[in-house]
């Protein structure tokens, strides 16, 4: 078919797409399947071949993401509901000293978002932040929680094992998942520091709080540094008398309460995953008991970090093929990694500490509700990518720009940029520029490291610009008081600069690699 054609197939989809998602409201799970199967009858699949490759796509695609996103929620709705986020918290802000409150938050946060997604992890932390900033004499949370948002945002895009991430690498390269997650960390090292430095400079200013928010920030009690957590409480309720409770995780309540602040149609998109009231469900005292200890958490969550290190770093040096590349290979396998760690917080954190099989199994299984909705829109995304491959389409559109001087790695971040700043939903960016991009790269001579470079890029396209039409957006202005312009100046900039400042670090890398 006609290259141009194939490009005006690819503007046509990418407009009905843009269509369905923001101004119809459709699901981005039902939108992307009817977007995939008109595009694969415009690029002449036969009509009794499109339902085979749609299924052929669902399925190439879920086979990591189900794992790696089912066994990463289960992890982190443990670390959740046993109280873990608040004990990392705590002791990264005894191990700096008072004088440190924002930075070590800032360290907590990046550890806690590596396993739990963003908007559940921001909604457990806030009333930390609250009591943080008291601490810290600030006027409002902003100072200390932007940061923290952006942060977490920023790792919930560039690290494994969340959603986004993890399609596009199962698409571009599914064997360099461990790379991916490894360079992703090392990436949101220097990230942490600039966010910090830039943040401080962004909420300077002294912002206007909604009622609400201003209210229960003057009703927060300042944090109390030492015993890490334990039988510490610093209210933060207003009129509804919610507090933080060291013991009891209630302070997921008076967090989660401010959510309803936030239009109905600015969280409507699939990035939303309905963490807030997985939260609140856990505020109920059936599944209460003593907090883990800050070492136990950190341990758990760098547990699969190690091994999937090993695993990298062993079939580098390793002879290929030998039996102990295998061992190391498998032990080193994302999924495994992560079964391992999810097996020992069943334990070390669930039946250690009081909980029964019924509640392991209730907090694992409640867990799973978010995560299957971020899986089915993953997969759609799989059909959709699938279907551009095999048309030829992404093709065309990144052969299109290549030729028009457009470097692959730009290419992959820009065309993630446009769908991200079109719709807000950062899987739908990620998945979609994928898909253009796949055919490119599968069929290129490029390295592994240039490869995780280019999934990267894409990443970094899906949290750039990130503003009012991103369901992250509202989640963190609402819970911190802030009115649209304001989350405007700090939110969207903050994203932009780790995006861009990051995207030009990879372009520092891909020189060498």
């Amino acid at each position: 078919m006609d290259p141009l054609l194939l490009v005006g197939i690819a503007a046509g989809a990418i407009a009905i797409l843009l269509f369905t998602v923001i101004k119809l409201k459709w699901p981005a799970f039902v939108a992307l399947l009817v977007v995939a199967v008109l595009t694969a009858l415009a690029g002449g699949i036969p009509v009794q071949d499109v339902v085979p490759l749609m299924i052929e796509g669902m399925g190439g695609t879920l086979g990591s993401v189900a794992l790696l996103v089912g066994l990463g929620a289960m992890l982190g709705g443990i670390i959740e509901r046993t109280g873990g986020a608040e004990v990392i918290a705590h002791a990264a802000a005894e191990a700096l000293g008072e004088k440190r409150l924002a930075q070590a938050l800032l360290i907590a946060s990046g550890l806690v978002a590596i396993p739990i997604f963003f908007d559940v992890a921001f909604i457990i932390l806030v009333p930390i932040i609250f009591a943080f900033a008291k601490a810290a004499g600030h006027r409002g949370p902003v100072a200390i929680g932007m940061p923290v948002a952006v942060f977490m945002v920023f790792i919930h895009n560039t690290v494994p094992p969340h959603p986004g991430i993890v399609g596009s690498t199962t698409l571009l390269g599914e064997d360099l998942m461990g790379l991916v997650t490894l360079s992703g960390i090392v990436l949101a090292i220097p990230m942490c520091l600039l966010v910090h430095l830039v943040g401080k400079r962004v909420t300077s200013t002294v912002f206007a709080l909604s009622p609400e928010i201003a209210e229960k920030y003057a009703g927060t009690g300042a944090a109390e540094l030492g015993g890490a957590g334990h039988g510490r409480r610093a209210a933060v309720g207003g009129n509804d008398g919610a507090a933080v409770d060291g013991a009891s995780g209630s302070s997921h309540v008076a967090a989660a309460s401010s959510l309803a602040l936030a239009p109905a149609d600015a969280r409507t998109g699939d990035d939303f995953t309905g963490g807030g009231s997985t939260a609140v469900s856990s505020a109920d005292g059936e599944l209460a008991g003593r907090r883990p200890s800050a070492g136990l958490v950190i341990a758990l969550i760098l547990l699969p970090i190690l091994l999937i290190a090993l695993g990298t770093v062993g079939g580098l040096l390793l002879t290929e093929g030998s039996t102990a590349a295998h061992v190391v290979s498998f032990l080193g396998a994302p999924a495994f990694a992560l079964l391992v760690a999810t097996l020992a917080a069943m334990y070390l954190l669930g039946m250690m500490h009081g909980w029964g099989r019924a509640q392991i199994s209730e907090v694992m299984d409640g867990a799973l509700g978010p995560a299957a909705i971020v899986i089915l829109v993953t997969g759609a995304g799989g059909v959709f990518a699938k279907v551009l491959t095999e048309t030829g389409v992404g093709n065309a559109v990144s052969g299109l720009l290549l030729d028009a001087g457009v470097p692959i790695l730009l290419l992959a971040f820009l065309v993630a940029l446009a769908f991200k700043v079109a719709q807000g939903s950062g899987t739908v960016a990620t998945l979609s520029a994928a898909g253009i991009v796949q055919g490119t790269v599968m069929g290129g001579d490029y390295s592994s490291m240039q490869v995780v470079l280019i999934i990267l890029a894409i990443g970094l396209g899906s949290v750039s610009l990130s503003h009012i039409n991103d369901s992250g957006f509202w989640i963190a202005t609402k819970f911190l008081g802030l009115s649209v312009a304001d989350g405007l100046r700090t939110w969207t900039v903050l994203t932009s600069v780790l995006g861009f400042t990051s995207m030009l670090l990879l372009s520092l890398v891909w020189m060498v690699v």
